[in-house]
């Protein structure tokens, strides 16, 4: 499967109606829908609990094992959508990369790409490298009924980034190195990294996934310059390459204030948000004819119930003019969090913005 092969658009399914599903079209809804990034995660003990013993990769290649991390946080929390639990370097595993995700440290490559010859560890993705992907979106779209399901990749410059570094980096001065050194061969990595993630989306949207977001989790170290010289055309094509289907295309990414207007050019239906900027703001930035998703501070949760909701009125008023929005954290969960205050944000969410 190549990103340019044409999609078939998706015929409308059980969560079409879905609060979710109407905010990412910019539909009246009955009241704001709420997920959470990474709320099927280290924050639950049930989740911990199935995990136990299973390295983080080989979770994400179980189908069972998917199915119920993923409908962990639908049960318990009341979100309206549920998100597929994987890894962003999944369809990277699956071409044949030699990498693993070490506990603490996050994903590390044995072999970096730093030269041209590197790039032939770079193949096609096909549907049957992930048929285990296939094959739990099958069990999920089942047990949710018309719970929306959202699947997700990483985006090239975030894989690239990986890539290159050979694992978490904070500076990406290899990266970067080679986006201004040699940017030739930049651009051929980003491309295949998009042709690899369309790929790996057209799997999910054609298993059943209802909506897709890409990450672009650490696009906030580029000037927007660099942004649309060197990275936009990436994502842009991986967006064009699934628009065909007709489901909400989501494009988040942290510390992206200067980049929003870029990144809403990129192609996405949806434009994530992080907590630096307010909605209102970041809605004058994008433009007219997006929905937006976003944006609670995920530190907030750790601050008495009053001090969250006092926050989350902060977030709604300021969204409260958008075309359309998607209540969630400005980023991902994080661990130590109480799943308790997890609950209580999204019953407070529905409820003060009941129509």
């Amino acid at each position: 499967m190549s990103a340019n092969d044409a999609p078939r658009a998706q015929q409308p399914s059980a969560a079409y109606d879905s609060a979710f599903l109407k905010a990412c079209r910019r539909e009246p809804v009955p009241h704001t829908p709420v997920w959470f990034m990474r709320q099927a995660g280290r924050s639950l003990p049930e989740y911990r609990k199935v995990r136990e013993g299973i390295p983080m990769l080989e979770s994400c290649m179980r189908p069972e094992l998917v199915t119920e991390i993923t409908l962990q946080p639908v049960r318990r929390h009341g979100v309206d959508a549920a998100i597929y639990f994987s890894d962003i370097v999944v369809p990277l595993k699956a071409i044949g990369i030699d990498l693993d995700i070490k506990p603490g440290v996050g994903p590390v490559v044995e072999r970096p790409i730093r030269t041209r010859e590197d790039l032939a560890q770079l193949r096609d993705l096909t549907p049957e490298d992930v048929s285990y992907v296939t094959e739990a979106i099958g069990l999920l779209t089942r047990e949710l009924g018309a719970t929306p399901l959202i699947g997700f990749a990483g985006a090239p410059f975030t894989l690239a980034s990986y890539l290159v570094e050979g694992g978490p980096s904070r500076t990406y001065e290899n990266a970067k190195a080679m986006m201004y050194g040699d940017p030739e061969l930049w651009a051929d990595l980003l491309d295949r990294l998009a042709d690899i993630t369309a790929a790996f989306l057209k799997v999910q949207i054609e298993a059943g996934a209802s909506a897709v977001q890409l990450f672009d989790s650490w696009a906030g170290a580029l000037a927007p310059v660099d942004y649309r010289r060197s990275v936009l055309s990436a994502s842009a094509k991986v967006f064009d390459a699934v628009a065909g289907y007709g489901v909400p295309r989501i494009h988040f990414g942290v510390g992206t204030g200067e980049l929003l207007p870029l990144m809403s050019e990129a192609g996405a239906d949806v434009i994530g948000v992080d907590w630096r900027v307010p909605m209102d703001e970041a809605a004058r930035r994008i433009g007219p004819g997006k929905a937006l998703q976003g944006n609670l501070d995920p530190t907030v949760l750790f601050a008495p119930t009053e001090a969250v909701e006092a926050k989350t009125r902060e977030v709604l008023d300021s969204a409260k003019d958008l075309e359309g929005h998607v209540f969630n954290l400005g980023h991902g969960v994080m661990p130590s969090t109480d799943p308790d205050a997890l609950t209580r944000l999204v019953e407070y969410v529905h409820t003060r913005t009941a129509r």
